[in-house]
């Protein structure tokens, strides 16, 4: 088993905790589940934005779901060439977080929005860390021939 087949793995049972907690354990404050988020208690004082919210929940754990089924395809089917260029495109759609998520959960935590202390910086050494994992399993297992 080659190092990104290993590191792939690790990523989806990261995942899948993700999605377990998303769909099973919302007001939980681990696995990135939403309980962290203040607002979670408001809004389900509010039956309109409360279905709104379960709707982003449960569809943000849906597409997480696909990513790790299309991952798990890779993992077990791909050549390769197919799995190197895979994680290089998770490292890229994984980097969106900086441009995106980021800004939004520090200035939440700036605001006192959150229920866990320095969760920003949780995130932020969670997310470095896997796209430096990522990034030494591409180094190593640079296929040959490209």
């Amino acid at each position: 088993m080659n190092l990104l087949r290993i590191i792939t793995i690790i990523f989806i049972i990261v995942e899948s905790s993700n999605v377990y907690a998303l769909y099973f354990k919302k007001s939980s404050t681990r696995f990135n589940s939403t309980g962290v988020f203040s607002a979670l208690k408001k809004a389900n004082e509010d039956p309109e934005i409360s279905n709104f919210v379960k709707y982003l929940i449960n569809w943000v754990a849906g597409v997480k779901v696909i990513i790790i089924g299309l991952l798990l395809v890779i993992t077990i089917l791909g050549n390769p060439l197919t799995q190197w260029y895979s994680i290089l495109a998770l490292i890229v759609a994984i980097s969106t977080f900086y441009l995106g998520l980021f800004p939004i959960i520090r200035k939440m935590e700036h605001n006192d929005q959150l229920e866990q202390k320095n969760y920003s910086k949780i995130l932020l050494v969670m997310i470095t860390s896997m796209i430096i994992g990522f990034t030494i399993g591409l180094i190593v297992e640079f296929p040959s021939g490209t």
